[in-house]
């Protein structure tokens, strides 16, 4: 146990010289993942004949900036864990603050959901162990994302699509009908600088929304004005600076109203929530 004690130290130097942001969790983490247990049994267990090896070799992937969660092969979301890695994004603690949201609020018996933007699956599945009896369809565009989507949403009868979300009139047989949208899409301006477990490892389809950081968001706020119900739910993530064009983005349809910018657990603004005023018909035509 001293020797597994050692090797952590080490590695967590090892990180720390690296510039890796918490150099002491990701080596605990590496070392029960290398050991087969748990983080909080490290103190417990000790290391076999092969585990030195294998433990420098983890430590020296996450030095060169491998994301911790390619290495082990999951991510945790909340309160489920989905499996990860080289093309799709790994989902991060910052969307919490949305499934929590979203968890809090009332829907009717077997609510429609929709999650857009999936890549992993994680947000349709933490809100489809909240919501047995929902319909949820998750949709994304990549083929990658979409095999891990598949993988964690295996027996959930979540619904999976392939489509682009900025495609006009995409799943006209769901106008009217959304009881809540919800979507961590891409929202990175183009160019902006990222850590290298972002920028080197996560597809930039799933990080960059154009110069300003807005196409997809534009596209997913008219969606939701024709997909809800009245009443009914949106809540969509965006970068740290652009929380007031986010707002902007469904006050321009008109056919929302309670549009609130919301901040992440660390206080920085984080995601919208709108609701879909009432439908009124005039002259055939929903305005």
């Amino acid at each position: 146990m001293t020797r597994l004690s050692q090797l952590i130290d080490a590695a967590t130097t090892a990180l720390a010289e690296a510039g890796v942001a918490a150099p002491r969790v990701d080596a605990e983490l590496l070392a029960a993942h290398a050991t087969g247990t748990d983080r909080g049994r490290l103190g417990f267990v000790e290391a076999g004949p092969h585990f030195a090896a294998r433990y420098d070799e983890l430590i020296a992937r996450r030095a060169q900036r491998v994301p911790l969660q390619h290495l082990v092969g999951t991510a945790p979301f909340g309160p489920v864990e989905v499996h990860v890695g080289p093309g799709v994004f790994i989902p991060r603690p910052e969307t919490e603050a949305l499934l929590e949201w979203a968890l809090a609020q009332r829907f009717p018996n077997r609510p429609l959901i929709v999650d857009l933007c999936t890549g992993s699956g994680a947000l349709a599945l933490a809100l489809s162990k909240n919501w047995p009896d929902a319909r949820i369809i998750a949709v994304d565009d990549s083929a990658p994302a979409l095999e891990y989507a598949r993988r964690n949403l295996v027996d959930t009868g979540v619904e999976i699509v392939c489509a682009d979300v900025t495609e006009p009139g995409l799943l006209p047989e769901l106008e009217g009908s959304v009881d809540l949208l919800v979507a961590n899409p891409p929202y990175i301006p183009d160019g902006a600088p990222l850590e290298p477990e972002v920028g080197e490892h996560d597809p930039a389809h799933a990080l960059f929304g154009g110069p300003d950081g807005m196409r997809v968001i534009d596209a997913i706020a008219e969606l939701g004005s024709s997909w809800l119900r009245t009443g009914g739910l949106s809540a969509v993530e965006h970068d740290d600076t652009t929380a007031d064009r986010t707002v902007e983005c469904f006050e321009r349809t008109e056919r929302f109203h309670d549009i609130t910018a919301r901040r992440d657990l660390a206080g920085r603004p984080r995601f919208v929530t709108a609701r879909r005023r009432q439908r009124v018909r005039i002259a055939a035509r929903d305005e």
